[in-house]
């Protein structure tokens, strides 16, 4: 079972963001990330739409062996979590907006949040924005219309700009000194979002903490690969998109890793 992947999925390319994470924390580990481009963006689905959509993913990781499920995606997780949990019998890590440490370290009590129209409106975000939010002013931001964008490798686009400018300028009114990215795609777009909000502005995401977590949930289940790298056995990580894998290949050209790329219908 050790040697069994890591599976990911997410609505697109986006959690490659988590996955670069994972493989840099844990390079023994072999990895099946799902692009689920097809149906691209979660964000404006209804909640029973997400859920079934992460049940096919998972469905077909697990019929792939995979050993522990990463929801690389805050939609996904924060409408499905629960319901994997309680379906499947193998470890899932969700993905959630890192509110906690935005509003921790602010030193102006506003924060901005970037995110998806179904993270802002699920219930584990608003418990979440609750808890650690108090005496915090927190500006939250739908980012219609990113996904598709960046999904079509148009992230450098005069049209994506201009969004990104309409949907950020707006905080600065607000003096935040943080921005939290409540959605695996949003990374790619981190140069940008300086470049609108200046240096004086934290922009904060997920990767780092759910490599982190994933790496102690095998831990506590004896489930990390143990097994040495070798000249003639490297970890294998094979990616798979349901829609044109160019974006995909494009996305993650700089990984120092062996990897492959596939196109496939599920």
């Amino acid at each position: 079972m050790n040697t069994q992947p890591i599976g990911l999925f997410d609505s697109g390319i986006g959690g490659t963001s988590i996955w670069k994470e994972v493989i840099k924390l844990l390079p023994n580990e072999n990895t099946l990330y799902l692009a689920d481009s097809k149906n691209a963006p979660y964000g404006e689905k209804t909640s029973d739409e997400i859920i079934a959509l992460s049940v096919k993913n998972t469905e077909y990781l697990l019929f792939k062996g995979c050993k522990l499920i990463i929801v690389a995606c805050n939609t996904a997780t924060t409408n499905a979590i629960d319901y994997l949990r309680a379906t499947y019998n193998v470890p899932f890590i969700g993905i959630e907006p890192a509110i906690k440490p935005a509003a921790l370290f602010s030193k102006t009590g506003a924060i901005g949040i970037l995110a998806t129209k179904g993270t802002l409106s699920s219930k584990l975000f608003e418990k979440t924005a609750n808890e650690y939010t108090k005496n915090i002013t927190k500006i939250e931001q739908d980012g219609e219309g990113l996904v598709p964008l960046i999904e079509a490798g148009k992230i450098n686009s005069p049209q994506l700009i201009n969004l990104l400018t309409t949907y950020l300028k707006p905080m600065l009114n607000f003096n935040i000194d943080h921005l939290v990215l409540g959605c695996t795609h949003y990374p790619y777009l981190i140069p940008q979002i300086q470049q609108i909000l200046g240096e004086q502005v934290k922009i904060i995401d997920s990767g780092e903490a759910v490599a982190k977590q994933t790496k102690a949930i095998l831990e506590k289940n004896n489930l990390l690969n143990t097994l040495p790298k070798s000249a003639t056995k490297q970890p294998t990580h094979q990616l798979f998109s349901n829609i044109n894998i160019n974006v995909l290949a494009q996305l993650i050209k700089d990984v120092p890793v062996q990897y492959t790329v596939h196109e496939l219908d599920f």
